[in-house]
């Protein structure tokens, strides 16, 4: 048995994007081409309507190209090296609990059991209706595909863990956060809430100031709250990712890791 990881990009999400487009570009047709309407809005409607043809066309083409560098059997294996490189950073001691949160289809949580195996891992996710194809029974079988036992997935919501406070001595996460409305900055110091002292936290995301305020500062907030070794990496330069691939993470692909005393 295969494990199916599925894609960060997922298919209904193109579909959609496709299909409006498709529907922008019917009404453009039907208002400029036929006499149903006259007058200003015989200009208007078919010019509002081819706008956001070209627009809806520009974004299913990102889209398609997104899914094709994000896909586990493709070339690029984008997907599969961000996995890894946040996985990497995690060493724990037998014994030892780590915490992947937003674990999606189980990829970073299973790559990061395999690489402790004397260590037992818990995935979190709420599984929402907008990434439908990625839910427990899924990561299950994932961790069956891959031979790995050390594996435990919970439904949960990452802006509030359902665990008390320095519960693991590892805590990542790959891509979750920006996709979460709010207060992202007060989102990691949850999860670094339920990181032990000593612990290691690695997070992968797009850290633009649009969806994360002035990482800087919150990177310095962090050590005078007393945790050390907290670092900013821009993973889009050549960390994990080629430069070029980097372009496919809007140039802010980046990843925060802290250790804490």
């Amino acid at each position: 048995m295969k494990p199916d990881y599925k894609n960060w990009m997922p298919k209904g999400m193109i579909w959609t994007a496709a299909g409006l487009t498709g529907l922008f570009l019917a009404l453009f047709l039907l208002f400029g081409l036929t006499g149903m309407v006259s007058g200003v809005w015989k200009t208007v409607l078919p010019a509002v309507f081819l706008g956001l043809t070209v627009i809806g066309l520009g974004i299913t083409v990102w889209m398609i190209l997104l899914y094709r560098a994000f896909s586990y059997d493709g070339k690029r294996q984008m997907s599969k090296q961000i996995i890894e490189g946040v996985a990497a950073y995690v060493q724990l001691p037998e014994g030892g609990r780590g915490l992947d949160v937003g674990c999606g289809s189980g990829a970073l949580t299973i790559a990061c059991a395999k690489r402790n195996p004397k260590a037992t891992f818990v995935g979190v996710d709420r599984w929402g209706k907008e990434y439908a194809s990625f839910n427990k029974p899924l990561c299950q079988r994932n961790a069956r595909a891959e031979g790995v036992k050390n594996v435990t997935f919970l439904r949960g919501d990452a802006t509030h863990l359902d665990f008390p406070d320095e519960s693991f001595d590892a805590v990542v996460s790959n891509n979750v956060y920006h996709n979460i409305p709010g207060h992202r900055q007060a989102y990691l110091l949850e999860t670094l809430r339920v990181l032990k002292k000593g612990g290691t936290f690695a997070l992968h995301d797009i850290f633009s100031k649009s969806k994360y305020g002035d990482m800087e500062a919150f990177v310095q907030k962090l050590r005078n709250m007393g945790f050390e070794d907290v670092r900013l990496v821009d993973t889009a330069s050549g960390t994990w990712i080629t430069k070029w691939e980097g372009i496919w993470m809007e140039l802010n692909g980046s990843a925060l890791l802290v250790g804490r005393k």
